[in-house]
């Protein structure tokens, strides 16, 4: 089926929603997505940030649709034309989208372990407002734990879901989800029981802000002070495959493979994640590739070479 986006055609798949077939393409046409993720069933249409115009139902039908819909549940037609960044009432209700976003943000950028890689501080560069309609007072919780190595801070929370369906995912029963509605919702575990799951260390790479952090990589440092290694290492539980931030000759945390548009490769199990902090338990494949103006490259742009050797000392030449 053919659709064409801000002017450029693509064939796909029936089944492809407008986000992937947009993605298939690249460049800036593509819409931002805070809760969709490739890996995590049933995910999208929380966020309402990659909201685009049909300006084209299809070939058959060529009325437009009425209002604005989501590109990541909105399966694509033959012959329908897509409008995204062309068009300005997307454009603005992107910015209404991401004002709704941080009403309840707290603005703690600086102490925040997300803090440049931060999918909502990219989006709030890029679509945010200097002023708010808002002024009754941020919502606050107590910040609480979700295990032994998992922290929750509620407060940073903007209710996408991703770790919701994500826990349901790798685990045979629910063991958090969302209490209450409206301005009190609020992400929780039952009775505030631990999520145990040999699995649950992946929700908080999946989350798109802060709300989810690594207890033991907490305030330790800045992503832009690491360098991210790919490593692997013989695992029985999941492939061994993961990205390693170290400091010199030290690993200050492990993590799912970055992909592009904020999402990862693969999940990976609680012990590499956790309990494999040293560079003798892992082979050292190279550094990973990120995009010339990111902040965790400090433009300083270098392409991997093909394998990195460490020698008896430990250290990377």
């Amino acid at each position: 089926m053919k659709v064409t986006i801000d002017g450029h055609t693509i064939d796909v798949e029936p089944g492809t929603t407008i986000l992937q077939a947009a993605r298939k393409i690249g460049g800036d046409i593509v819409p931002p997505a805070m809760c969709y993720h490739s890996l995590i069933e049933n995910t999208g249409g929380n966020c309402r940030v990659c909201m685009v115009k049909v300006a084209q139902g299809s070939e058959r039908d060529p009325r437009p649709m009425p209002k604005l819909v989501p590109s990541c549940k909105t399966e694509v037609q033959d012959g329908m034309v897509v409008e995204n960044i062309s068009n300005p009432n997307v454009l603005e209700a992107r910015k209404n989208v991401v004002e709704l976003l941080l009403i309840n943000h707290p603005l703690d950028c600086p102490v925040c372990d997300q803090a440049g890689e931060c999918e909502l501080q990219n989006l709030s560069f890029k679509h945010g407002v200097e002023m708010t309609f808002f002024e009754e007072d941020k919502r606050v919780f107590e910040m609480t734990s979700l295990g032994d190595k998992i922290k929750l801070h509620m407060n940073r929370c903007i209710v996408c879901f991703r770790c919701v369906k994500l826990v349901d995912q790798i685990s045979p029963e629910r063991q958090h989800g969302l209490l209450y509605r409206g301005d009190r919702a609020e992400i929780s575990s039952y009775i505030q029981k631990a999520v145990d799951s040999e699995w649950s260390g992946n929700i908080i790479d999946v989350c798109p802000v802060g709300a989810l952090t690594d207890k033991t990589f907490r305030f330790k440092s800045r992503v832009w002070f690491l360098k991210p290694m790919e490593a692997h290492r013989d695992c029985d539980t999941c492939s061994g495959n993961a990205l390693v931030w170290m400091f010199g000759n030290e690993i200050y945390r492990v993590t799912m493979r970055n992909a592009p548009y904020g999402e990862h490769e693969e999940l990976i199990c609680n012990t590499c994640r956790f309990e494999k902090k040293n560079v003798s338990d892992w082979e050292i494949i190279g550094p990973r590739e990120y995009p010339k103006f990111s902040v965790i490259n400090q433009n300083n742009y270098v392409t991997p070479p093909k394998k990195v050797v460490i020698n008896a000392d430990k250290r990377l030449l």
